[in-house]
């Protein structure tokens, strides 16, 4: 398979993501304002930010060079004080997007890793 690049796998990754978080979410209510807000908090850069740095320790070497690469790749952000976590954010759907083309058993460990983390389930 030919290698892609970090932006690549981040939007591969932003659509498994969503997807992943869709079908939790369905499940959760039948309230349409409240499935749109419980999908919303989950997708937003801040909280994927904030499940990457949960992870991060976990990662293999080859998952923290594809995440570096991913995080360093050059991004139009337009307010300084948040590129720091839309970077995080790239770095989180990289990985996504590389588990589900690579390694769907790595993918499929941490998204039962997700539903069970407190953050997630909030």
């Amino acid at each position: 398979m030919e290698e892609l690049s970090s932006r690549n796998l981040a939007h591969i990754g932003d659509a498994v993501w969503e997807l992943f978080v869709r079908e939790y979410t369905v499940f959760k209510t039948q309230n349409s304002k409240l499935l749109h807000s419980l999908t919303t908090e989950r997708v937003r850069a801040s909280f994927q930010a904030e499940l990457f740095n949960l992870i991060y320790d976990e990662l293999n070497e080859n998952e923290q060079d594809i995440s570096r690469r991913a995080r360093n790749a050059s991004i139009p952000v337009a307010r300084k004080n948040i590129q720091a976590e839309y970077r995080q954010a790239t770095a989180f759907e990289a990985l996504i997007g590389f588990w589900y083309l690579n390694d769907k058993d790595r993918l499929k460990y941490f998204f039962e890793k997700f539903k069970l983390m407190d953050e997630f389930q909030a």
